[in-house]
């Protein structure tokens, strides 16, 4: 159910797989989302205010293969993209934390990250 992404774009290759599991995925509203191709992906709900945590997963493909990185890092964004004006999108909050220092893995390992009371300065209304 969590976001799962192979990671080449990183310069990882296919060395890793890295997955952002919310704390609360299980339990959190989600919201069907329209796409370009009609098609409904489910996102997860967030109110103003809400806390925002889980982990950030590394997994290796090669567990004790040293894989180098230039450090960790989770951003949360919130962003507004107008129907009608696709492609452009309004940034409302923009939150980041380091989790990691760069450095080498030799293993799979999990960062925990918390991002507290996130203010959301917008309200987000899909309808025509």
């Amino acid at each position: 159910n969590h976001k799962s992404v192979m990671v080449s774009w990183l310069g990882y290759g296919n060395s890793a797989t890295v997955s952002i599991v919310l704390d609360d995925e299980d339990t959190r509203s989600k919201v069907p989302i329209l796409l370009d191709d009609d098609k409904k992906e489910y996102q997860h709900l967030f109110y103003d205010g809400d806390n925002v945590s889980g982990k950030v997963v590394i997994k290796l493909k090669q567990e004790g293969k040293k894989l180098e990185h230039q450090g960790v890092k989770i951003e949360f964004l919130g962003q507004i993209e107008i129907y009608y004006d696709r492609g452009n999108h309004y940034e409302f909050v923009k939150l980041d934390k380091d989790l990691a220092r760069p450095g080498d893995m030799t293993e799979s390992c999990s960062f925990p990250f918390e991002f507290l009371k996130v203010v959301k300065t917008v309200r987000v209304l899909h309808g025509t």
